[in-house]
């Protein structure tokens, strides 16, 4: 049967009535409430009125309850704890689910993978439940508590720290690039793994005086299978700086040209307002990776 819901009183004069009920006092409900006397004596006047019948009388310093005022404050210390015990298990399931995480499969890969046991060394007790799509999501409806996204960092009704830089570079295996400095003319005659789909990979040779359409190149539409495909010297490739520092770093790869801009960028996302503590650990430790 559906519920009524405009046959209900107010919620807040039921929430008044239940806590002077309970300690038999206007003042007493008062405190606990965190409202004065007076707006608590008038909630429970208005559902008086509402229920057209007295529910409590004075009683010496308090108040006492009348038969249908006890009637009433028993069914509501039923129906309020099953609330509580309803919010509380809803609590301690959110306490308890791992961290959910949208980020996009390439900066899982590249640069979330390789760091994490840092993270789990500091928290072993911490799941994570990483989901990789190149969609933005909704954090709320999705019930995400964090996302790691590409652009300026100026999204609306979120709160975004920078992570990492983002800017284009152009890198190679050692074997292909040698050690010196290569002119436009080299990289014009090498091989290249490149994103069929990628214009701002395209406006970016294009600005270096290299035209996408003529390079010697081999099309791969995954960031992850292309630098992979770089590092066994098969071409040049244009990635993002965070997705091939640590290649570079090891020795694997090597920069042959990178933009100056610092935005875009990698930034953390997430919604204003308090975190659970598991989620808070992780932000902290990625912030801590800056």
């Amino acid at each position: 049967m559906p519920t009524d819901w405009r046959s209900l009183p107010p919620l807040t004069a039921l929430r008044a009535f239940a806590a002077t009920a309970e300690l038999r006092s206007f003042s007493q409900a008062a405190r606990v409430l965190n409202v004065t006397h007076a707006a608590v004596a008038q909630q429970v006047r208005a559902l008086e009125d509402h229920l057209a019948r007295p529910l409590v009388h004075r009683e010496g310093r308090g108040v006492g309850l009348t038969a249908d005022g006890e009637k009433l404050a028993e069914a509501l210390g039923e129906g309020f704890a099953a609330m509580i015990r309803g919010v509380e298990a809803l609590r301690a399931g959110e306490a308890d689910r791992p961290v959910r995480v949208t980020l996009t499969a390439s900066f899982a890969a590249q640069w979330l993978m390789p760091r994490l046991k840092g993270f789990w060394d500091r928290h072993p007790d911490i799941g994570l439940s990483l989901h990789p799509d190149a969609r933005v999501m909704d954090l709320r409806r999705e019930r995400m508590d964090l996302a790691i996204r590409y652009g300026n960092g100026d999204w609306p009704g979120v709160e975004a720290t920078w992570l990492a830089p983002a800017r284009l570079v152009i890198a190679g295996a050692p074997a292909l690039t040698g050690e010196r400095d290569l002119t436009i003319e080299d990289l014009r005659r090498m091989d290249w793994v490149l994103s069929p789909n990628w214009p701002e990979q395209d406006s970016y040779l294009r600005s270096l005086g290299l035209d996408p359409a003529t390079l010697s190149r081999t099309d791969i539409d995954s960031d992850h299978l292309a630098i992979a495909a770089a590092r066994q010297g098969l071409g040049l490739v244009v990635e993002s700086l965070a997705l091939v520092e640590a290649d570079v770093a090891e020795g694997r790869l090597r920069l042959v040209h990178e933009r100056a801009e610092t935005l875009p960028a990698y930034f953390i996302v997430n919604l204003p307002g308090q975190q659970r503590a598991a989620a808070r650990a992780f932000l902290g430790w990625l912030k801590s990776q800056v």
